[in-house]
């Protein structure tokens, strides 16, 4: 992986966007496109939708969301705690005793989730899991009023933002799901049609919003760009970690390279496809089978007007929803360089009809 691609991935995770809130993350994505697209623009919606070849006439589009689970303030009480709404899917659990930051008009402004310390919970209380109602933002405000002056209703949150790299090229960070598949979507995109190898596609890559609330970026960019293909590209779950089983939830590892869905949301024309070019260029990927409509805005994607030829491309992602999410770099990094090579496999000539 360039330095360059490298850095644009650590912006991303180090910049927050919960659903509704990824303005900042996406002048991230639109200085980084400066320089390597032809068309970038943003729409009502937010999504940044950068182009590579525009008025050809197969458009193929690549989707990744760039929001991320967070939290909005609903309360201050008089001591000047917070009480918060999710945005998005939490496990309460996995917030307790974590360090948090209120995205404030004046600023980033830190603070702790707590509960009531272990010594004082009784035993029935030591039984119960936690509700969100149940825990609660502390800025070490003295009152409601000094809280108040830093803090607005309808603040955004988010666990602090941190990236680590651990054993055998592994990453840490809150929100891989789903920066990996944004920086993805932007990478191939940089990286499809360089020197001889021309476009014969419009290539859309899209950098959309609020899929954590329900897939909602994919829907309007999609309606606005008209692709004949898609290609989305989100998290999936890694199972190589104690208490998942792989009969349940397939055979899903770190490392072993980005993830090819098969079934109904998928066309089997785009699957194969996508196959084939990575067996040509020798990346290595995983099969997964999903029998139902996917949670992912390849979902959008496939239904939009009359229909689009549509794929699934995913990164192995241990704890997903939680503050610790960890990620290869070299799947996302074989993940752009099979959707570039894909990119420059097609042309208006392929018919994607089952």
């Amino acid at each position: 992986m360039e330095p360059a691609a490298l850095k644009f991935f650590k912006d991303l995770l180090n910049t927050p966007s919960p659903s509704g809130y990824e303005s900042p993350l996406q002048q991230i994505v639109r200085d980084y496109v400066a320089d390597f697209s032809d068309e970038v623009r943003t729409d009502l919606h937010g999504n940044v939708i950068v182009v590579k070849n525009p008025g050809a006439p197969l458009r193929v589009m690549y989707a990744g969301h760039c929001d991320q689970i967070g939290l909005i303030v609903q309360h201050i009480d008089d001591e000047g705690f917070l009480y918060v709404q999710p945005i998005g899917g939490w496990d309460p659990q996995v917030l307790i005793g974590q360090r948090m930051t209120v995205w404030t008009e004046s600023g980033p402004l830190l603070g702790v989730i707590a509960r009531k310390p272990i010594h004082l919970l009784t035993e029935d209380e030591r039984k119960v899991v936690p509700k969100m109602k149940d825990l609660w933002l502390d800025v070490g405000a003295a009152g409601k009023e000094e809280a108040a002056k830093r803090v607005r209703i309808g603040d955004a949150v988010t666990v602090q933002l941190e990236f680590h790299q651990v054993l055998n090229n592994l990453a840490v960070s809150p929100a891989m799901d789903d920066k990996t598949g944004c920086w993805v979507v932007i990478e191939a995109l940089r990286r499809a049609g360089k020197g001889r190898k021309k476009l014969k596609c419009g290539l859309y890559a899209v950098s959309t919003v609020q899929e954590e609330v329900g897939l909602r970026g994919a829907r309007t960019s999609a309606f606005g760009i008209d692709p004949q293909v898609g290609v989305a590209v989100d998290v999936t779950h890694a199972t190589d970690c104690p208490t998942i089983k792989k009969e349940e939830e397939g055979d899903v590892r770190l490392g072993k390279g980005p993830v090819i869905h098969r079934g109904p949301n998928m066309n089997p024309h785009v699957v194969q496809r996508m196959i084939q070019v990575a067996d040509d260029h020798k990346i290595s990927y995983q099969l997964a089978a999903l029998g139902r409509a996917s949670p992912t805005d390849a979902n959008s994607i496939q239904i939009n007007r009359a229909g689009v030829a549509t794929g699934l491309l995913s990164i192995p992602n241990r704890y997903m929803h939680s503050p610790v999410e960890m990620i290869s770099l070299d799947d996302i990094d074989r993940a752009a360089d099979l959707l570039a090579r894909l990119a420059e496999a097609l042309d208006p000539s392929h018919d994607f009809t089952p």
